[in-house]
């Protein structure tokens, strides 16, 4: 029996491998409180990453904005699921060395100010990423795109069909993309899609934007795809950026 017909047999008879589940991302931002900032990479640096990998959590990438006149903390956590999640942080939360180094760190008032959570799962064009460090570190983009009513699966048919591509091509290197789960209460799960990508420096990243506006593939693409939704597939102002560096003690660089 050749191969394909042992697949089609098998399916057939209903015997498959069972599907991977896909695993949950967690993206936070902290604020840290006034002239606080330095003090939160210590306790992550020294601290919080480890116990997180302590208990089961995977540290994905920690980034701080190029101007960050906020004083933001931005970093990816990811888990097996849900449960996964809800079991790491309940351990996390009650763990002795987590709550000796808060008191600590603190005995001179809180380090955040405010933090934010947005969970999310990989769409199935999302490359499968291993986490490395480049020498020189490289700059990150995150980018949110929310979408006119209805348009998120045109949006993610022409990143699945086109953008990325045109990316790579133009040296723009696609990390994550994303879209929230139904989770989230602050965000339409069902018109929004965050990914992540690397460029060398802001010089390549506008080079690299600039020559992909122009690509005539890109052209095309956009066209087609707003000719078949009678419009833009974003709503007016809906494509935010950030630009981060990476921390020192982030595993994604």
């Amino acid at each position: 029996m050749t191969f394909p017909s042992l697949i089609v047999t098998l399916l057939v008879a209903g015997i498959h491998a069972p599907l991977k589940e896909a695993p949950l991302y967690e993206l936070r931002v902290y604020t840290a409180a006034p002239g606080k900032l330095e003090a939160l990479h210590a306790r992550f640096r020294d601290h919080t990453v480890k116990l997180f990998e302590k208990h089961g959590m995977t540290n994905v990438g920690y980034f701080v904005p190029v101007d960050n006149k906020d004083s933001k903390l931005y970093y990816v956590l990811s888990y097996p699921n849900e449960e996964a999640r809800k079991k790491s942080w309940a351990e996390f939360l009650v763990d002795a060395d987590m709550k000796k180094a808060f008191a600590e760190s603190e005995k001179d008032g809180k380090l955040v100010a405010g933090i934010e959570s947005l969970y999310l799962q990989p769409t199935d064009y999302s490359p499968d990423v291993k986490l490395s460090k480049s020498d020189p570190s490289r700059m990150f983009e995150l980018r949110t795109y929310t979408t006119t009513k209805g348009n998120l699966d045109a949006l993610n048919a022409r990143f699945r069909n086109h953008t990325i591509k045109l990316f790579e091509k133009h040296g723009i290197t696609n990390l994550w993309y994303w879209t929230p789960t139904k989770a989230n209460k602050k965000v339409d799960a069902d018109n929004t899609l965050v990914y992540l990508l690397a460029h060398k420096s802001p010089e390549d990243a506008k080079k690299s934007f600039d020559a992909f506006r122009m690509d005539p593939d890109w052209v095309a693409a956009k066209e087609e795809s707003e000719k078949k939704a009678g419009g833009s597939l974003t709503v007016e102002g809906g494509v935010k950026s950030v630009t981060l560096k990476p921390t020192d003690y982030s595993p994604l660089k």
